[in-house]
């Protein structure tokens, strides 16, 4: 399946906020939703990180297509209503992609408070505080509206070693269950997706640090179609849920893994195969890279 899968202004006329848009999975949607005709908005902590995504993306523009960017922590519920009330001052949205996250690999017993908070905080309260922002405006408006959640296949599974993100994502999971009931009547579809392994870079540096931990999810070994997911695949997913045709589908959490939470093992249960030494290996990496990256961030 390609980009050519749709016409090529399937998404003209749509404005869509993707969460966490400057980079990874969020950065690639926009990419796809700005080349068939979005008016696509992203958010996230980093202005420079934004501003690049900005400046690479708004080149590939087409069909009335545009995107801009937000300086927001989704954490806050605060930050969020003020960037939405400034969207929607040029027009209301139509879509939302609940795309920020947060994830680490641990043994659950030395999980900190604060650790799980910075997850948690990210996926369940971010999710939660953007897809109300948006859905308050549609129903007083009387708009339809479709939000859509990246999920992980751990939401039917459970995982070990990424407790916070697994807890976090079946909460996200039980809302869009919970508001394409609530919010059905009034043609707001609330819907999610659980991709397998799609590696990008920021994701496996957290996630795969060092070889041993290239397992289960972060690994193509299992995948019975034997591959990582490939970007245009989940972008046409999403590009499918955002345009119109499927007025119909809601509440529902479409796994995109080439049968991979099938087939198992399809969560980071192998992690218990890592020694002491390997732990400690893995969280100098992630701790190191964390820190550059907040270097970074009080230069920028």
């Amino acid at each position: 399946m390609t980009a050519s899968t749709f016409r090529a202004d399937v998404l003209a006329g749509k404005r869509i906020l993707i969460t966490g848009g400057g980079t990874g999975l969020g950065k690639e949607l926009a990419r796809h939703f700005v080349a068939h005709g979005a008016a696509v908005h992203i958010c996230g902590r980093r202005e420079a990180v934004l501003q690049a995504a900005v400046a690479e993306l708004g080149g590939a523009a087409q069909h009335g297509g545009s995107i801009v960017s937000h300086i927001c922590d989704v954490r806050d519920a605060a930050q969020i209503e003020a960037m939405v009330d400034t969207i929607w001052k040029s027009g209301p949205l139509t879509g939302l992609v609940n795309n920020a996250a947060a994830n680490f690999i641990s043994p659950s017993v030395e999980i900190s408070p604060r650790g799980f908070e910075a997850v948690r905080s990210t996926v369940m309260d971010g999710a939660l505080f953007a897809t109300l922002a948006c859905g308050r405006r549609w129903l007083a408006e009387g708009l339809p509206g479709s939000v859509v959640s990246m999920l992980v296949t751990w939401v039917w599974t459970g995982s070990a070693y990424v407790l916070p993100s697994t807890m976090a994502k079946t909460a996200v999971h039980a809302m869009t269950m919970s508001l394409a009931v609530e919010w059905g009547s009034r043609n707001i579809r609330v819907n999610a997706v659980a991709p397998g392994p799609f590696p990008t870079e920021s994701a496996w540096e957290k996630l795969a640090p060092i070889p041993k931990a290239n397992v289960g999810a972060a690994s193509a070994d299992e995948v019975p179609m034997q591959r990582f997911g490939r970007m245009p695949e989940l972008c046409n997913l999403l590009t499918f849920l955002q345009a119109d045709g499927c007025d119909y589908l809601t509440g529902q959490t479409i796994a995109i893994d080439g049968g991979h939470h099938l087939a198992a093992p399809s969560t980071f249960a192998a992690l218990g195969k890592l020694t002491p030494d390997d732990w400690l290996e893995a969280k100098t990496l992630v701790r190191g890279r964390a820190e550059k990256e907040k270097t970074e961030r009080s230069k920028g």
